[in-house]
């Protein structure tokens, strides 16, 4: 059995997924783009502003989920220019401290002209 997280405190799905899923005592999230959920759109245009926003986003679909970025065991970041690589680590450690397992890598384009996108995998008790 799965149950589908949905919050409005972070963007809707832009296409047919959830926002999150948690199958037993595992989260999966889908991957945030740096959209505000009050407007819909993508404001910020340097890596710092979109990280910030897709980590205040994750944090509202944890929470919506009864947890927070303490029970995240993975990241998966992708990044539209690795050159960003600094600039979004700097803005990613302050929000995920538990040094979970990661993956980072660099695309060729992300929905919506995002500079950046990550999706969590966490463990609730």
């Amino acid at each position: 059995m799965s149950e589908k997280i949905y919050t409005e405190n972070a963007p809707a799905a832009i296409g047919p997924y959830s926002q999150a899923v948690k199958a037993g005592n595992v989260i999966y999230t889908s991957g945030q783009i740096a959209i505000v959920p009050a407007t819909g759109n993508i404001e910020a245009t340097d890596i710092q502003g979109q990280t910030t926003q897709v980590m205040e986003n994750l944090k509202n679909v944890l929470a919506a989920a009864g947890t927070n970025f303490d029970a995240v065991v993975k990241t998966t970041c992708f990044l539209a220019d690795i050159a960003d690589f600094a600039a979004f680590n700097e803005i990613y450690g302050k929000y995920i401290t538990g040094k979970p397992a990661r993956s980072c890598v660099a695309v060729k384009d992300l929905p919506k002209a995002a500079l950046v996108e990550v999706e969590v995998i966490a463990v609730v008790d």
